[in-house]
Formats: C-alpha cells, sequence, structure tokens
C-alpha cells in the first residue's frame, strides 16, 4: 500500500455489509487518534492494552447507534485495573470528524503479570448513550465475563439487544522504517441484522449469559457461523495495518460473501472538557465546601481525567454563594433583592 492510501484510512471507520449472509459490519483503523489517547498518560503496558481495545469498541459500536450526543462504554472493577472509560461523541454535522477519548484508573503497585482483563477483577460492562439536554439517558450493565472487553460487548449485544455481535481487536506500538514508534490499532465488528426474539429465559453462555447459538436458528446460524469461521483467518497485522487496506481486508476474508462498503466516518481525539463544564459542576457546593477544595495558592484546581487539561479558579467566582464571575466582576448582592 502506499503512504497516500495509509493515511487516507488512518483514524476511519469503514461500514459494510455481507449481502449473501445478511451480516452488517465495521472495520475501524485508529492510529493519530490512539496515540493522542495514550500520549498523555504514562500508563503500564496492561493497562494501555484495556484502554485501547475499550477505544476500539466504542470506534466500532458509536456509528452504529443513532446518535445524536454522546456513546460512552464504562468498566468498572474491584482489582488493580478499577475503571476504563471511553466516549464517542457523534459527528456534528454532515462530513465532520466523530470525536473519541478514553481514561483509566489503576493501583500500580497491584499489577502483576497475568492477563490484563484478569486484573479488572470482579464488576460490570456499562454502555451508556446521551442523546443530550431535554432526553434520559439510556445505560445497559452486563457482568464481566468472557475473558475480554470484547467479549463482554459481544454479551451486552446478545442480552440487551438479542443481536449476536462479534469484535475482532489487535493493537500495538508500531515503528515503521524511517518513523517514530506509535500506537497502531485496528478491528472488526460483525452483527446479524434483527433476527426473531429469544424464547424463555437464561442462556447457554457462562452463568446463563445469552450467545449467538441461543438466538440465530437455521439459514440464519448457518450465515453467521460461516461469516465467523473467516474473520477467525484474519492476521493481527491486517487488522493493525498499514500494510493493507480495509476494502483489501475485506475483500481476502469475504469475497464469497459479496461485500459491500459504504461512506468511512473519520475520527480524531476529541474532549468535552471546558472551564464553563467545571464551573456547572462546582455550581451545586456552597461558600464551606468551596473553602475546603482552594489550596494553599488560593485557587481551586481540577484537572480532566481524559485530556489532562488543568484548570485555575478564584474560589469566590465559584458555588452558589459565588461573590465575582467567571472575570473577577462583582455579582448583584443576593441578599439585597
Amino acid at each position: 500500500m502506499s503512504k497516500i492510501n495509509q493515511i487516507a484510512w488512518d483514524d476511519t471507520v469503514l461500514p459494510f455489509q455481507l449481502d449473501r449472509s445478511d451480516i452488517r459490519g465495521r472495520v475501524v483503523r485508529l492510529d493519530g487518534v490512539l496515540d493522542h489517547v495514550l500520549s498523555r498518560h504514562d500508563y503500564p503496558a496492561p493497562v494501555s492494552a484495556l484502554v485501547a481495545e475499550l477505544a476500539l469498541l466504542v470506534a466500532l459500536i458509536g456509528p452504529t447507534v443513532k446518535l445524536r450526543w454522546k456513546l460512552s462504554l464504562q468498566v468498572r472493577g474491584n482489582g488493580a485495573i478499577r475503571t476504563l472509560a471511553a466516549d464517542y461523541y457523534a459527528p456534528e454535522r454532515d462530513g465532520a470528524p466523530a470525536r473519541i477519548r478514553a481514561w483509566a484508573s489503576f493501583d500500580e503497585g497491584r499489577l502483576d503479570t497475568r492477563p490484563p482483563f484478569a486484573q479488572i477483577g470482579e464488576g460490570y460492562f456499562a454502555l451508556l448513550i446521551d442523546q443530550g439536554e431535554g432526553t434520559l439517558p439510556y445505560q445497559g450493565i452486563t457482568p464481566l465475563a468472557g475473558g475480554s472487553l470484547s467479549a463482554c460487548a459481544q454479551t451486552y449485544f446478545a442480552q440487551s439487544e438479542q443481536l449476536p455481535t462479534r469484535f475482532q481487536l489487535a493493537s500495538g506500538h508500531s515503528r515503521l522504517p524511517g518513523e517514530a514508534g506509535h500506537w497502531r490499532a485496528g478491528g472488526m465488528m460483525l452483527q446479524t441484522l434483527p433476527a426473531t426474539p429469544m424464547q424463555g429465559e437464561g442462556g447457554s453462555g457462562e452463568g446463563g449469559l445469552i450467545e449467538a447459538a441461543d438466538i440465530l436458528q437455521g439459514m440464519e446460524s448457518e450465515n453467521w457461523n460461516r461469516a465467523n469461521l473467516l474473520l477467525d483467518t484474519v492476521e493481527t497485522l491486517e487488522l493493525i495495518g498499514p500494510s493493507v487496506g480495509p476494502t483489501d481486508l475485506l475483500l481476502r476474508l469475504f469475497h464469497e460473501e459479496e461485500p459491500r462498503v459504504f461512506n468511512t466516518q473519520r475520527l480524531e481525539f476529541g474532549c468535552s472538557c471546558t472551564a464553563d463544564r467545571v464551573r456547572e459542576t462546582l455550581s451545586i457546593y456552597s461558600a464551606k465546601d468551596i473553602a475546603h477544595m482552594t489550596t494553599d495558592a488560593g485557587v481551586v484546581t481540577a484537572d480532566c481525567q481524559f485530556c489532562n487539561a488543568h484548570y485555575e479558579f478564584d474560589p469566590h467566582s465559584l458555588g452558589f454563594e459565588a461573590t465575582v464571575d467567571a472575570d473577577g466582576q462583582p455579582l448583584p448582592d443576593r441578599a439585597a433583592e
């Protein structure tokens, strides 16, 4: 693949459909976006691997939702890796990029040599959809099971949507000849079109969780199994790139399934944090509470967990008892109103 084609596929999601199988899917490449996410934090290797996996998942799932604002994936556990979070912000207009951010919290002293997923411990995987002002957020939760975040996402779709779904993901720190090393990642998502709802309770998966075999029957099951067997042949370097483009990869894997591609969605790093949002968050606190947050230097500080942005505020401008505005100008005396 030429250099210009490599750049064309960087940080994109390519939707496709397998017409023979009635299966839809997406191919994602995260290059600059993932490097931007991970370069802002000095994560140990197990944490970086999980952040990369969650970022790939949110990039693949986000475009499948008729989204007006934000889709979030959150993982919480009682192990050394306590929290993982990734957000996908829908494009603000046609042709605009979608935005992604991701972050993790962990106890470095408890990290060990076990696989990264095992170090989350017991907890849950959550998908949240927020369509913005005037709407109620949706939340779906599934237990941590299956040995990977991808397996948790597959379980969510089987349990909550009864949509058999498959993810195949890969990431790593890549160094091409003549270039500095940086993070690259790629993945593919397969999902059946809506099927007949499953009857009865419980499934054949771990702890009675529903799996694809519990939902699909007959020809639908044959088509799904065939597509998954083909996806099993994909190689890590084919997913990550840059030597194999997504369209070439689809033809290599699924040429007999009659793949059809649609317009790509561009991706970029993006964070929603602003000074005004921090002020809004602190608006519920009294002057006494704000005083407890004030540093010896006489300011209130806040740091964004996602992008590491640092904010400093005049404590008198914060909370519901603020006496000056953001510019330091006196506010009207509420007691006199």
